[in-house]
């Protein structure tokens, strides 16, 4: 289990560095992320929430001027499921959010959530186990590669590592952030850390 962001369509990005295109169309957040996939992630968060990159020595002043005007940030994508053994995965579908994570929780208790359209996916409690079925259009991979098990006894692991992963991202944000507008280092790892809820505990129980 990996959070991830939609990473399609910032191939033209020139605020600062940004890595190729990566697989799939999804930048994976971690603690071991390249500072150009750091500069990715980034471009895709300032994107989405239509906020100015540029300037960036002059990052802080637009940070604090748009964001006073702005709700919440949000992002485009979630958590991505893959099945280490048959490399069948479930990606978050379109509308779904990076800032909507923590919902996974509620399949611990039975509860069905969202996981975005285009491609849908379907949930279905068998057992102690949750099957994850999303949308194959035409010439996609074979059904069963969009086909995921997880035993809920398993779940509570897999998104603690995914809490983890969060937590390491913010890490690489704040060094990414240090060297590219030192000023804005500290708000932005701020903003990012209450909007997209890395810093709470993840409360499983």
């Amino acid at each position: 289990m990996d959070a991830v962001l939609d990473a399609d369509g910032t191939a033209d990005f020139t605020a600062w560095p940004v890595a190729g295109p990566p697989e799939g169309g999804v930048v994976v957040l971690s603690g071991q992320m390249s500072p150009a996939e750091v500069g990715t992630a980034m471009a895709v968060i300032f994107r989405y929430g239509d906020l100015p990159a540029a300037p960036v020595n002059d990052l802080h002043r637009l940070l604090d001027r748009h964001l006073a005007d702005a709700e919440a940030l949000i992002a485009p994508g979630g958590l991505r499921v893959r099945d280490t053994a048959t490399q069948a995965e479930i990606l978050p579908g379109c509308c779904c959010g990076l800032e909507n994570w923590r919902e996974w929780r509620s399949l611990l208790r039975g509860e069905p959530i969202w996981l975005g359209h285009s491609p849908g996916t379907e949930l279905e409690f068998v057992g102690g186990v949750v099957r994850l079925r999303q949308e194959s259009g035409p010439g996609s991979l074979p059904a069963s590669q969009h086909e995921v098990e997880i035993r809920l006894d398993d779940f509570p692991a897999l998104l603690a590592t995914a809490h983890l992963q969060l937590k390491g991202f913010l890490g690489l944000v704040r060094r990414w952030a240090s060297e590219t507008s030192p000023r804005a280092a500290d708000r932005l790892v701020a903003i990012l850390g209450e909007n997209f809820d890395i810093n709470a505990p993840l409360e499983l129980g």
